[in-house]
């Protein structure tokens, strides 16, 4: 490097892959200047032949002259993506868009409002009667969180709704497009206060940090998501959706944003965060050209105090209409937080909930003599101490042959009354401790700690079994101290880890030094099943399991045991007898707890860690929930999801429908409130506030009407209509969106215009339902399932949203991404790599399914050339369509004429049916494909003049859904068209014929024959 390098320069390093050399070091790079100064000048290599990449420095650095190199390339953050080798044809397609999406934003195209009442006095029409003459459509994203930059994975799911918007514009309806930001809850508050303390032990620039020397950790094993409870629907989460960061503290994590690090301790504020990340999600929408109608902006919480008088109405509604109530109820609980931790309030653990078990009591009758020793006056004469295994299966305890536990745990006894003590794992006691299992709530009293191989051999009291005299404590190897009290009931009969874990110690007694007696209590038939009534014996021999250590295997076979014999069971034995499992069951259960033998024991499904680094447990507490799971609101919800009729919700495909379902059947009571985080307080009881995912159900209803109150997405500037917060209250609400009248009383009452709520009610009832839902498929587990539940609660059956369609995952470049590899890209990146249009393309090429898709970067880098090839096209043929050829078609004329009819067709159905990789392919790629036959076809007579730009204009309507600016630059510069192809409709085309197409495919299979059996030279 060039000694007077200037400090704090940018810049990257240019590496041989192939001789693992650098090349070149380039620095004073500007973020905005494709032609970088060199510190020392050196031409592009000629001859690597692609065997070269760049690593981009993203971190300034300081003057190479005195600079360690070592240490800077250590602190080199690098970026796996690909490297474009020139950008002048992708320079040449942005400034075009540039251009475009000024003109769009000057010309408000992509404001669209409801027909007013001056045209169509309100009651003069019926909103359905007005939707005939002037059809719309309206849809949305699932709004985005303002933690951060929008990445690649945003601007995917957004993608589904502007390509449907543009869809919808060509289709002939006012298509509205809102887009809001979403700061309510825990995470901006948590990290906020992470940068408060990193602010006091660092400094306020963070110039008190000295790089700490780290052991490196051990990458966590793969696991997959089990189902302890089958009955329950879960999703198991693909590999794009796993999360790395090597960055230890918040200032870090800012830092790898791009925030510079003297402006980092503003961000200790958590306001600050709510009035920075707007402004950048909306600039990189608006850089992809998306159709956004901007005036309906907003940004949730108190902060905006007309949506917080929206949720206050929402919030009260809710609870007179009984959807809200108050009472005790199982809830992922933080100790720290001192609250409940919900989806949104953690950085493990999303759409986590409780679990509820059956804690059996099974009390000691008789000690092993190492227990005994080692409890020798720790415990009170009269104590009385029960083992607590906790199940999913209480039918099954009349089958109980042993009880199991781990030699491996170290297990605590706590005191849970004056007399009765349980011995169960330090975490167990955790959540016992909120569930008013202890004597004090919140307390934990520890007496002592025993090794579980001193507790085996004891005798215990097992409730219910056949086998009165009591069973016998055994050893386990492979209980998890993380999961239940780490104490597990033995029934041989319905558990196919049971039976073969007891196989394996009548066969090895000695070896595990157990006496052969403890281990062959008879085991009892207690579910008569299709596989007959000792289903984990026939399961263990038909999948082959020969040990406890066959742990897949074993995870088959206890889901088939579970479904088999909860679906298709009968008792064999105890007082329900002859009876379903299915009824049996809860009457079991109820009968243990009733008798005292029993209670109800509930942990986190999975670990859950809070933002504030808290393992989560399950507290019983008093706290107000949507009622959701009562059985008239979710079968109608049910009902709908159906869409039996083709009235209720489309969900293209039963992939989507199936989840619904599922989670559906499953999801109960939800808090909707807590006591700290941002967001608008609970209007009935103000020291809550509500949480955030119970303040994100029905805000498409607020974009119908918002630009009429505010301005700006703060509610600081007045609406176009001049109606103040104060003035909104409920009875406005309910007038506006149709829950009742707007008479006389409403609009004296509110003071505001009788005009006003009239086009505010317009404009909702044109505008609802909702048209389009679109999101990650990860939503259905919450926030899309509140969605249908809250607008089947509030609004009438018409206002019901009518499609959600929901997406995996998105891939880059065939892995998933994540920072901390290098493999990941923001919507900025996106869009000044590729430009608007080829990112957009590489989107729609990524996939539309409920599967992982993929965007490509040398999908979206090919397209730079097509688009640029095209234009040039595009420009010399209509500069010289004098030269082409006029006249009556030929026969290979009406072939292409014929070609284009059937591509157009074929690419407006597939953009209707929301498949727009395929309709990207037919009326795209297809497309020039059938221009290529042409040209090669019409080589000597030249092109039908007519058809030459027939084919341009078919070009730019087709592709204008996903490649709007080059679309618009064509239609406007070079076709010379007098509006906007945003105005314009898709084409209406002729019937294509057959014969037509079967001559195209005949001929063009000919000449490639043909042109395979020519001698190659």
């Amino acid at each position: 490097m060039a000694a007077d390098t200037p400090p704090n320069t940018a810049g990257h390093i240019l590496l041989d892959l192939q001789n693992f050399t650098v090349l070149r070091f380039v620095t004073q790079v500007d973020e905005d200047d494709d032609n970088p100064r060199f510190s020392e000048h050196q031409d592009w290599p000629p001859n690597l032949e692609g065997f070269y990449t760049r690593i981009d420095i993203l971190h300034t650095l300081p003057a190479m002259a005195t600079a360690d190199p070592a240490k800077e390339m250590e602190n080199l953050q690098i970026s796996k993506t690909k490297e474009l080798k020139g950008t002048e044809k992708r320079d040449t397609l942005i400034a075009i868009e540039k251009k475009y999406q000024q003109q769009w934003a000057d010309s408000k195209i992509f404001e669209i409002d409801a027909p007013s009442i001056e045209e169509y006095p309100l009651d003069s029409i019926s909103a359905e009667e007005l939707r005939e003459k002037h059809p719309k459509w309206f849809g949305c994203i699932a709004y985005s969180y303002v933690n951060g930059k929008l990445h690649a994975g945003h601007v995917f799911s957004q993608s589904k709704v502007e390509f449907g918007a543009g869809t919808a514009r060509m289709s002939g309806k006012r298509a509205l497009f809102p887009m809001g930001w979403h700061a309510t809850g825990m995470p901006i508050p948590a990290v906020a206060d992470k940068l408060k303390y990193e602010i006091e032990k660092f400094g306020r620039d963070f110039e008190g940090y000295k790089e700490e020397e780290e052991e490196a950790e051990e990458p966590a094993p793969v696991t997959t998501v089990k189902r302890d409870d089958v009955t329950k629907f879960t999703t198991k989460k693909s590999k794009a959706t796993a999360k790395t960061a090597k960055a230890k503290y918040q200032f870090q994590i800012m830092q790898s944003m791009g925030i510079p690090t003297e402006q980092i301790h503003l961000f200790a504020d958590a306001q600050y965060w709510l009035t920075f990340f707007p402004h950048l999600g909306q600039q990189d929408v608006t850089s992809l050209g998306f159709r956004v109608d901007w005036r309906r902006s907003f940004i949730t919480t108190d902060i905006n105090p007309y949506y917080d008088a929206f949720i206050r109405w929402q919030m009260n509604r809710l609870k007179e209409l009984g959807k809200i109530k108050f009472g005790k109820r199982y809830t992922v609980y933080s100790i720290k937080d001192g609250q409940p931790c919900m989806d949104h309030d953690r950085s493990e653990g999303e759409g986590v909930g409780p679990q509820e078990y059956t804690g059996l009591k099974m009390k000691v009758l008789e000690w092993a003599p190492k227990a005994k020793e080692a409890l020798e006056s720790k415990l009170p004469a009269d104590a009385s101490v029960y083992l607590i295994p906790a199940t999913l299966r209480p039918e099954t305890m009349y089958g109980q042959c042993a009880l199991f536990v781990s030699p491996k745990i170290n297990y605590g006894i706590f005191k849970a009354s004056d007399k009765e003590y349980y011995l169960v794992t330090h975490r167990a006691s955790r959540n016992m401790a909120y569930q008013g299992v202890f004597a004090k709530e919140g307390e934990i009293e520890h007496l002592t700690d025993i090794s579980g191989a001193d507790v085996v051999g004891s005798l215990v009291n097992a409730p219910l079994s056949v086998h009165s005299e009591g069973v016998r404590v055994l050893p386990m190897d492979t209980i998890l101290p993380s999961k239940g009290t780490g104490v597990v009931s033995c029934v041989p009969s319905d558990s196919p880890a049971d039976w073969i874990t007891l196989m394996d110690l009548r066969k090895k007694a000695a070896y595990y030094g157990i006496e052969q007696a403890w281990a062959e209590l008879d085991v009892v038939p207690v579910i008569d099943t299709p596989m007959g009534d000792l289903i984990a014996k026939s399961l263990c021999e038909q999948l082959k399991i020969g040990s406890p250590k066959d742990t897949v295997q074993l995870e088959k076979a206890k889901d088939t045991a579970y479904t088999e014999g909860f679906y298709k069971g009968t008792m064999k034995v105890g007082d329900y007898k002859g009876e379903a499992v299915e009824t049996a069951k809860p009457k079991v259960r109820k009968q243990l707890i009733d008798g005292g033998l029993a209670f109800v024991y509930s942990e986190p499904e999975r670990k859950v860690i809070s933002r504030s680094a808290d393992e989560c447990i399950v507290a019983l507490m008093d706290q107000w929930y949507l009622d959701y799971g009562e059985p008239t609101w979710r079968d109608q919800a049910l009902e709908w999801v159906a869409n039996a009729d083709g009235k209720g919700l489309e969900t293209f495909g039963n992939e989507t429908r199936n989840a619904f379902e599922g989670v559906l059947n499953w999801l109960n009571q939800w808090a909707c409130a807590r006591s700290y985080g941002l967001g608008t307080k609970l209007p009935f009881d103000p020291k809550f506030v509500v949480e955030s995912l119970s303040d994100s159900s029905i805000y498409m209803a607020y974009y119908t009407i918002c630009h009429f109150l505010h301005a700006d997405i703060y509610g600081k500037e007045p609406g176009t209509l001049n109606v103040s917060a104060d003035q909104m209250t409920d009875d406005v609400w309910d007038a506006i969106f149709c829950r009742r009248e707007l008479d006389d009383e409403v609009i004296k009452a509110s003071g505001i215009s009788k005009e006003a709520l009239q086009t505010m009610k317009r404009s909702f009832e044109y505008f609802y339902p909702l048209d389009l839902r679109s999101s990650g498929k990860d939503l259905i587990g919450n926030h899309l399932t509140f969605f249908l539940y809250i607008h089947i609660a509030i609004f009438p059956k018409k206002y019901w949203p009518r499609a959600i369609r929901t997406n995996g995952h998105l891939l880059l470049n065939g892995e998933k991404m994540s920072k901390s590899t290098g493999n990941f890209m923001t919507l900025e990146d996106m869009a000044k790599k590729y430009g608007a249009d080829a990112s957009r393309i590489g989107l729609a090429d990524a996939g539309d399914t409920m599967g992982d898709s993929n965007f490509e970067e040398d999908v979206a880098n090919q397209a730079i050339l097509r688009l640029h090839t095209a234009r040039d096209w595009c420009e010399e043929t209509v500069k010289n369509k004098s030269e082409l050829r006029t006249g009556e078609y030929t026969y290979f004329d009406e072939i292409f004429n014929n070609d284009l009819n059937a591509l157009a067709k074929e690419t407006i159905a597939q953009y209707k049916e929301t498949s727009y990789k395929l309709a990207l392919k037919a009326g795209f790629y297809d497309l020039n494909n059938a221009l290529s036959f042409y040209r090669e076809s019409t080589a000597s007579s030249k092109m039908h003049v007519d058809l030459a730009i027939r084919f341009i204009e078919l070009q730019c309507l087709l592709i204008a859904v996903i490649a709007p600016h080059w679309a618009d630059s064509v239609w406007q510069e070079i076709l010379q068209k007098p509006q906007s192809i945003q105005l314009e409709l898709f084409p209406e085309v002729p019937e294509t014929d057959a014969s037509l197409t079967a001559a195209r495919k005949y001929i063009a299979s000919t000449a490639s024959s043909v042109n395979s059996a020519e001698p190659r030279s």
